[in-house]
């Protein structure tokens, strides 16, 4: 047997030793690099990573500061409310976790996965809210089954609570999230996605001072996301104290005195513009956005031909009527074209060209004195006035007082209304101005539009000697130690320059529509108290010819939407006047019959108040 033996080539062999090794310890010094690496130059990042991994940091939401009226009633305030939420991050089965909530919770998955689709909005470390305002006997169904809902947590948030909502709620608004078109505007810079922001009234006039600072806690969960502990805590600060110039009692007084009629009511201090009430109905309860509102209640808010949402206190633009004819009067004797005994035959109509202007009452006032004129409310002496007067003297007078113009007030939303001339006209329309609009406008109808609060102003300046004050409702905002940091003193729009023979006149006329058996606002009457007022049916269509109300008799015959709306401002005591009011019920029909007794109530009200 032949054996043959192989001889290797020793230089091979060593080459080969050699690659192999070196590649041995490229390996190795490449795992030494990248060991290197990951526990030196990236150990901060990692650690921080592992943190995150076993932490959360949660948002805690500072109280909003606190509501109170006049007397330190309180108006809002927040109470606890337990929240029901979930951690994106740590949500591995989506639809089996929603189905398990949905049986604790008494809730459809959809509902759930609503919630869940509006959170994708929200910055990557806030919890998705998914049930607000949860009961405890619901909180403690979770806690019990918290190890097969992982990723939920329970919160604890302050929502607002309002002690009598249907009083305040246009005056304190309500609060909602924060829109994307907000989160775009530089004056949000400090909020995110999923914030509670003011959104109408004085929760957004004020927000700067209601909202305060949030806080932060930094927790520790496994690796389900089910917390373990608490690591670390910032307490929240909570907003500023702010105190209002209203009188609760005086608001309920007023919603009381509407019954179930919608309009507006404004009551103000005379000597410092101070509102003392301001309600506008029908109502509705901001309770219901602090929860979160349901598709079905906007949509009755919304679906309201009455419009509970609006404030129509400063937003309600209506036709004063006879309540403009104070300014009227006033303008005319200033200009020297009616004096106090200057008297004006009322036969019932006025003719102006081709066009019969019919006064309110069919047969005529005869001879009308100014007194007279006002006392009885007689449109043909106005109108014969207003003529002489003219549109462009009438309309400075009526700016003047604060018409045609916002007044600077606090809570958003205030329009100025319409004050017409002829160059206004001519820019809205193109067109000349002709007399019988005049004629009109001397009785406040046809362009002219002014608000509730105008109104109001426009009555305390009558008695407090041309002032025109600002309305204030906010009388100072106070911190947790009782510093002050803002108070709200009287601010003076203009001084009006008028006689105190041609105050005394008007005076006059608006103490004899109350106090004279033929006053237009004798239910306006206290036995005692000495109030002082004017009465005002605005219409909404034309004014209907001799014919057509033969044919109507009673309101019950005509449609809501057509009735007139009744007007009525008024102040007392007449000796020292305190308090001006002014009220407006839409399609009410008559100013005396129907606004009158409501001023008279919350008249009555304050004086009652005051006294105890």
């Amino acid at each position: 047997m032949n054996l043959k033996v192989k001889w290797i080539d020793l230089p091979i062999v060593r080459r080969r030793f050699y690659l192999y090794t070196l590649a041995a310890v490229l390996v190795f010094v490449l795992l030494l690099l990248r060991l290197w690496y990951l526990q030196v130059i990236s150990y901060e990042d990692l650690f921080d990573r592992s943190v995150r991994n076993r932490t959360r940091m949660l948002i805690t939401e500072a109280p909003r500061g606190p509501i109170y009226d006049r007397h330190g009633v309180l108006l809002v305030d927040n109470r606890p409310a337990f929240q029901i939420s979930v951690m994106r991050q740590d949500i591995v089965q989506r639809d089996e976790l929603f189905s398990r909530l949905s049986s604790l919770l008494d809730v459809s998955a959809e509902q759930l996965e609503m919630r869940w689709q509006e959170g994708r909005r929200l910055p990557a470390y806030r919890p998705v809210p998914l049930i607000i305002d949860v009961e405890r006997e619901l909180v403690e169904r979770v806690q019990e089954n918290s190890i097969d809902l992982p990723g939920v947590l329970i919160e604890v948030r302050p929502l607002r609570d309002y002690p009598d909502p249907d009083a305040v709620a246009h005056v304190v608004g309500y609060l909602g999230e924060i829109t994307e078109q907000e989160l775009k505007n530089a004056s949000f810079g400090e909020y995110r996605g999923g914030d509670l922001i003011g959104k109408v009234a004085l929760e957004r006039s004020y927000e700067d001072s209601l909202r305060g600072d949030k806080g932060q806690q930094l927790i520790e969960v496994d690796v389900q996301g089910r917390l373990l502990r608490m690591l670390q805590a910032q307490s929240s600060e909570p907003g500023k104290k702010v105190y209002l110039t209203v009188d609760l009692e005086l608001q309920k007084a007023a919603v009381e005195a509407f019954g179930n009629r919608a309009g507006a009511a404004i009551a103000l201090n005379v000597h410092t513009g101070e509102v003392l009430a301001m309600v506008s109905l029908p109502t509705y309860n901001p309770a219901q956005f602090a929860r979160g509102i349901s598709p079905d209640e906007w949509r009755s808010l919304l679906g309201d031909r009455r419009n509970p949402l609006q404030n129509k206190a400063i937003t309600g633009l209506y036709p004063p009527a006879s309540t403009f004819k104070m300014v009227v009067a006033l303008a005319a004797l200033r200009e020297g074209i009616a004096g106090t005994n200057r008297e004006i035959y009322c036969p019932g109509a006025l003719v102006v060209g081709d066009s019969r202007f019919r006064c309110w009452k069919r047969e005529g006032h005869g001879a009308a004195n100014l007194k007279m004129a006002l006392r009885e409310s007689c449109d043909v002496w106005f109108y014969q006035v207003g003529l002489e007067l003219g549109i462009d003297k009438l309309s400075a007078a009526a700016k003047e007082f604060g018409f045609g113009s916002t007044l600077g007030f606090a809570l958003p939303g205030e329009r100025a209304g319409t004050i017409p001339s002829r160059e206004w006209k001519r820019r809205q329309f193109n067109e000349p101005w002709y007399a019988g609009e005049t004629v009109i406008a001397s009785i406040g109808q046809g362009y002219v539009l002014t608000t509730p609060l105008q109104l109001a102003v426009m009555t305390a300046a009558l008695v407090n000697g041309g002032q025109v004050l600002k309305p204030q409702i906010v009388e100072r905002i106070e911190d947790w130690e009782g510093n002050v940091t803002q108070l709200f003193e009287p601010q003076l729009i203009r001084q009006l320059d008028y006689s105190p023979q041609h105050w005394q006149a008007v005076e006059e006329g608006m103490v004899a529509v109350v106090g004279d058996l033929r006053g237009t606002g004798r239910l306006a009457h206290l036995d005692w108290l000495s109030v002082a007022g004017k009465t005002g049916t605005s219409q909404v269509v034309r004014r209907l010819s001799d014919e057509e109300e033969e044919l109507l008799t009673g309101d019950e015959h005509i449609p809501y939407r057509q009735r007139s709306h009744a007007l009525f401002v008024a102040y007392a005591p007449v000796e020292n006047p305190e308090i001006a009011v002014a009220v407006i019920v839409e399609h009410g029909q008559s100013g005396g019959r129907v606004a009158a007794p409501i001023a008279r109530d919350i008249i009555s009200r304050y004086f009652r108040n005051s006294g105890e």
